[in-house]
Formats: C-alpha cells, sequence, structure tokens
C-alpha cells in the first residue's frame, strides 16, 4: 500500500468511527450545530483511537517506511 493509500484508508477508517460514534448516540435526526462539545470531543477521540491503532499495525508491518510515524507516536 503506498503513503497515498494508506492515508486515504486511514481517514475512511476514521470516519467510520465517527459514523459508529454519531449511531451510537442516536438523535442522528438533529443537525450538527446540536452537538456538544463533549460530543465533538468524543467524536475525535475515536477517530483519534483508530488512527493509533491503524499506524501502530502500519508501523509493526513495514517498520523500515514508518519512521515519521513512529516519530509522531512515540512524540
Amino acid at each position: 500500500m503506498t503513503d497515498d493509500e494508506w492515508q486515504a484508508h486511514v481517514t475512511r477508517e476514521a470516519a467510520k468511527e465517527v459514523g459508529k460514534w454519531l449511531e451510537g448516540r442516536g438523535r442522528l435526526n438533529q443537525p450538527i450545530a446540536a452537538l456538544t462539545m463533549a460530543d465533538l470531543e468524543a467524536m475525535a477521540s475515536n477517530a483519534i483511537s483508530r488512527f493509533i491503532v491503524l499506524a501502530s499495525q502500519r508501523i509493526k508491518e513495514q517498520p523500515a517506511g514508518s519512521e515519521d510515524l513512529t516519530r509522531l507516536l512515540l512524540g
């Protein structure tokens, strides 16, 4: 998988996590403006968590090409 393909994959997976959170929350008929800061933080947390899992898997599978991801995750 190229870097661009991986980025697109991660973006889709993060979006799916946001969607799962929204579905689990219910009230999908409400506009986005009705979301609270806690709602937005929960959505962001789910997306970030998914990114961390996918990045960790990529580092494990392709350590030679994942130096930037390693630095990002390790801070």
